[in-house]
């Protein structure tokens, strides 16, 4: 029940769906009998039997025979043993988990099947040429679009790695299940393959023993790259290709990318103290080493698939060129071979000696299963394994020359004949990986000496040694060794490995070899022109108030006062000279706090990485201009420190400084802030010069939906965006509106489609960056059928928006209705979060808020202030997580229904009516809360609070379920639809189809949090409260 699953739903495929879940929970079921016993099983069975009849007895209408039943489910629950509820949950957990699995197999399914899907590129297109648009209109817009994907660490990802990579294997098993050429002996061992994955699910630990460092998040990011987005990309960008070709009659140029990656895997350091400067750097690197040691295997693929002799004449220079250097390097002696590296040992310009894994695959590169070589490394870092000896020796590019010295020293103290010298020297060389290699290279063909033989070969040969190369420094910069290599023997930007690709390209084309070009090769190209060097560039955020502190610092040492007594004027009036001067502020020899140094240390990294390895530099709770202007001294005095240091200018270019409005005042404030950093001559000229006159501005979805509730912050969110968008327009400015969105919807969560359709008219014009947090990556990206439909999505949704902007409110009214609505809603909605002095303690009663820290699913630290435990102190995350595991969902829908009946009541339900059929933004908005208001389970809730509420506080809860009850009525009212998911009946059945597997956890979890409070030093009963938060979030596909 993720919050895209309205998608998933319009997508699936009722029969084929339950046939595959008949067989996994039939596979399930034998799985269980043998590892748990008969005697388990039966309470499993009959829990599971329980739960089903009240549920439908419930559907039905026949509420009090249902409450029975459910009370008699709640008390036998109750009476089992530690080891029965354990065994019990995660039973019920492993059900709800397979459910998520095939859901979104055939969703998958559904979008390879289907004739002409909605929302694809081809149908969004044929619309778009239907109404009016012109192919030349639609080329240059698909062309020039900017879409940037963010994926971040948030910690709503419940699932262990471990257990993300085999419930792959069991959709790739589906996958083959679904084949309608297989043998009995084919279905037979395909059965088996299912049998050993549920089998090895069930034997591994589902819980987190340690909670991730920034380090392993970023490997998990990296992972999602390896597994799914590489094979999903070119399949992606073939079919914008293909359907620009047929409506436009011309293709998607080869290097146009019109959607990007980036990160905050390993640069969120907003109240993370995990990520330093030193991780920045360190996950850098990683993400390039990650990136070079995928185009090395693909360049391996094209090696063996590029055999042809035929080639053109500006090819043909060039590889007379390399052959030339290669000789004459070997004309030097066989020594030098040395200080290449591991890489000329290797037969790079020969033919390849064996056959790369996935060269038999089709070169037109399909979402197949490539085993994963990624996961078994130990890349070399300050965390990971140190390299061994002999390989620093010789992977280092001065290691010959050096061993040679040390050799030649050792030998004046040793009685050494020169025989015997050269004998040791022969020995260590054959010892050595590139002595064993010079040895492997005798078995292997000899290389071509003419260059009209294999030309391609030789070409992408010495690509591959640049990247072997270019592999080996970076492990060397990961150890923090020197790395002394020339700057011509290894590769740093995209564009440099780009160019051999795009020759092979040429040449192959205008020799009448476009088959060839257009397959492997092309789909390299794109992932270079994709993923760059970096794969995903690093944004860096931090709060506003750390680069306050850290400029307060500076002006105090300096003798200038402090900085954060300045009222605004006099801040701007310092930073803007300061910004205009040519020396550095912040003095060498400056000695401040340790929270100040790792700001100025994170400048410094961000000078040496530059905008070739990072993204955006985001200020969290921005709120003036002085805040943006900050950063951008901050920046400036560290490159100047970084230049003088190196005697040469940093290599890579200006970070750009985007402002994050989060709360609602903020958000009020946006378009003035924006207007006043514009109005400032430096900054304008600032961003025409170093951003191509583009500002981009974050806006944040969380922390404004926990500060005002759900439809006031959408309401602030949509007049925040307006205004930015009309701020930038009267500075002639182009602006990029960020998305901070969150998986649920409580945090901006909900269809991708629907979501940008229903942002402001002129707001999405060609850009757009958004955030995928946690689950939401996996259930978006985790597979690479399911992930090319979701770029698909994001390309669509972007280019209407552009193209066909969503109407604006027909009627001037309807503003003044969302404006009486939002206001009526907030009031409600904060009066019982932030002034009723129960809710704070009902809010820890009610649900397993406090316990969640043990899941360690995050680095980062649940509350901005450890020390708080005020709502406004809590982070969203936990707060939407914890009303999700009890079904209750409050922050999506508090105040939403004293809103819409303080309006109705006032007479203008039928405005209200029009404005929902009619307006984008209105429309979606209450669609979204429908959809939230069918996850939420008053039953279940009521059952929280009778056993674990204190009984002053119960009167609380009655109030607060009789509110929802009234939200789902006027929703109703206002959308006119005779029960939630009115108009989507397949979303409702996938739903009612959990509650069975679900509320045996709820009731499981109510009880063991119940004796858990009494007892809570007992370990065995956190792990099975930890398997029931599991388990819950499976079922309901969202954390927070």
């Amino acid at each position: 029940m993720t919050d895209i699953m309205d998608d998933i739903a319009e997508e699936i495929s009722f029969q084929s769906y339950e046939d595959d879940l008949r067989l996994l929970f039939s596979l399930l079921h034998d799985v269980l009998q043998r590892e748990i016993g008969s005697g388990i099983m039966e309470k499993v069975e009959h829990t599971r039997t329980l739960s089903q009849s009240a549920c439908l007895i419930r559907a039905a209408g026949i509420e009090n025979t249902a409450e029975l039943l459910e009370k008699q489910l709640a008390s036998e629950l109750s009476k089992m043993t530690l080891e029965e509820a354990l065994k019990l949950g995660r039973a019920f957990s492993h059900f709800l988990s397979l459910m998520g699995i095939a859901e979104n197999h055939h969703r998958a399914r559904k979008i390879k099947n289907a004739a002409q899907v909605s929302k694809s590129c081809d149908d969004t297109f044929n619309q778009l040429i239907q109404s009016g648009i012109s192919p030349d209109k639609l080329y240059d817009t698909m062309c020039s679009q900017e879409v940037e994907i963010v994926l971040t660490a948030h910690p709503t990802q419940i699932n262990r790695r471990t257990l993300q990579y085999k419930h792959l294997r069991i959709a790739h098993l589906l996958e083959v299940n679904d084949r309608k050429d297989l043998t009995q002996e084919d279905q037979d061992g395909l059965i088996e393959d299912l049998v050993r994955e549920i089998t090895s699910i069930w034997q591994t630990d589902e819980l987190r023993r340690h909670k991730p460092t920034p380090v392993d998040e970023a490997r998990s990011g990296l992972n999602y790259i390896e597994q799914s987005l590489w094979k999903a990309v070119p399949q992606y960008l073939r079919r914008v290709s293909t359907a620009l070709r047929k409506h436009t009659g011309k293709p998607l140029p080869l290097t146009c990318t019109p959607i990007k990656f980036g990160s905050w895997m390993g640069g969120d350091r907003d109240g993370n103290p995990n990520v330093t400067a030193k991780v920045t750097k360190d996950v850098s690197l990683l993400s390039r080493w990650m990136a070079i040691d995928l185009y090395t295997r693909e360049i391996e693929n094209l090696r063996f698939e590029l055999s042809m002799n035929q080639c053109s004449d500006r090819l043909a220079r060039l590889v007379h060129e390399i052959l030339r250097k290669e000789k004459s390097e070997d004309d030097r002696g066989r020594n030098h071979v040395l200080n290449r590296g591991l890489t000329k040992s290797h037969n790079v310009h020969g033919l390849p000696s064996q056959l790369p894994a996935g060269a038999d695959a089709p070169s037109h590169t399909e979402c197949i299963e490539v085993e994963s070589h990624y996961p078994q490394l130990d890349v070399p870092g300050s965390e990971y394994m140190r390299l061994k000896e002999n390989e620093e020796a010789i992977t280092s590019p001065n290691s010959s020359n050096n061993n040679q010295k040390s050799q030649g020293n050792g030998s004046s103290s040793q009685s050494t004949s020169p025989k015997g010298s050269l004998l040791i020297q022969r020995k260590l060389f054959a010892d050595t990986q590139a002595g064993r290699a010079s040895f492997q290279k005798l078995l292997q063909p000899s290389m071509p000496q003419n260059s009209s033989l294999s030309p391609y070969r030789i070409i992408l040969g010495d690509v591959k040694e640049k990247l072997m190369n270019t592999r080996t420094r970076l492990e060397h910069l990961l150890e923090g060794l020197p790395c002394d290599m020339d700057p011509c023997d290894y590769y740093d930007t995209p564009n440099q490995l780009l160019q051999p690709l795009l020759l092979c390209y040429e040449s192959l084309q205008s020799c009448g070899s476009g088959i060839l070009a257009d397959g492997r090769l092309a789909d390299l190209i794109r992932r270079v022109s994709v993923f760059g060097m970096v794969l995903m560039k690093i944004d860096l955020r931090q709060e506003s108030g750390r680069h306050s502190e850290t400029l307060n610092a500076v002006t105090d040492y300096l003798g200038m006062g402090k900085y954060s007594e300045w009222d605004e004027a006099k801040k701007l009036e310092f930073l803007s000279r300061e910004l205009k001067g040519k020396r550095p502020l912040v003095p060498p020899t400056i000695e401040v706090s340790s929270d100040v140094k790792e700001v100025l240390d994170t400048f410094r990294i961000a000078a040496e990485l530059g905008s070739d390895s990072l993204g955006a530099y985001v200020i969290s709770m921005a709120s003036n201009a002085s805040d943006v202007l900050a950063v951008e001294l901050l920046q400036k005095d560290a490159r100047l420190a970084v230049a003088g240091e190196q005697g040469r200018p940093c290599v890579g270019g200006i970070l750009r400084v985007v402002p994050l409005f989060e709360t609602v005042g903020d958000l009020r404030g946006a378009g003035a802030v924006i207007r006043r950093l514009l109005s400032i001559d430096w900054y304008r000229d600032h961003v025409m010069k170093n951003h191509s006159g583009h500002q981009e501005v974050m806006v944040g979805y969380s922390d404004s939906g926990k500060d005002a509730g759900r439809f006031a912050a959408a309401w602030e969110l949509y007049k925040a965006q307006e205004d930015v968008v009309a701020a930038c327009k009267e500075f002639g400015i182009k602006v990029t509106l960020f998305h901070g969105r969150g998986g649920s919807i409580g945090r901006g969560g909900g269809p991708t489609h629907l979501a940008i359709q229903s942002q402001p008219p002129g707001s999405v014009m060609g850009t757009l960056r958004s955030t995928e947090q946690g689950e939401m990556v996996q259930a978006k990206f985790g597979l690479p059928g399911i992930a090319v439909r979701q770029l698909e999505v994001y390309t669509t949704a972007v280019l209407l928006a552009t193209l066909s902007p969503p109407k604006p409110p027909r009627v001037e009214n309807w503003r003044n209705l969302m404006e009486e609505i939002s206001k009526i809603s907030c009031k409600s909605y904060r009066s019982t979060v932030y002034e009723n002095p129960e809710f704070l303690t009902y809010f820890q009663e009610a649900t397993p808020q406090s316990e969640l820290g043990n899941l360690n699913i995050g680095s980062r630290p649940a509350r901005r202030k450890t020390n708080s435990f005020e709502i406004g102190h809590l982070r969203a995350i936990p707060w939407i997580f914890a009303w999700t595991q009890t079904r209750f969902v409050l922050p999506a829908w508090l105040g939403v229904g004293a809103g819409l009946k303080g309006v109705c009541e006032q007479g203008h339900a039928d405005e209200l009516r029009a404005a929902y059929k009619e307006w984008p933004f209105f429309q979606s908005t209450l669609d979204l809360i429908e959809m939230i208001l069918g996850k939420a389970d008053i039953p279940i809730v009521k059952h929280y609070d009778e056993v674990l509420v204190s009984e002053s506080r119960r009167d609380l809860g009655e109030q607060l379920r009789n509110e929802l009850m009234a939200t789902e009525k006027y929703v109703l009212i206002v959308t006119e639809h005779e029960r939630l998911y009115g108009k989507n009946k397949s979303l409702r059945m996938l739903i009612e189809s959990r509650f069975p597997y679900l509320n045996p956890l709820n009731m499981l979890q109510v009880e063991i949090l119940k004796r858990l409070r009494s007892e809570p030093e007992n370990h065995k009963l956190r792990d099975v409260l930890l398997i029931t938060i599991n388990g819950i979030a499976a079922g309901m596909r969202n954390t927070g």
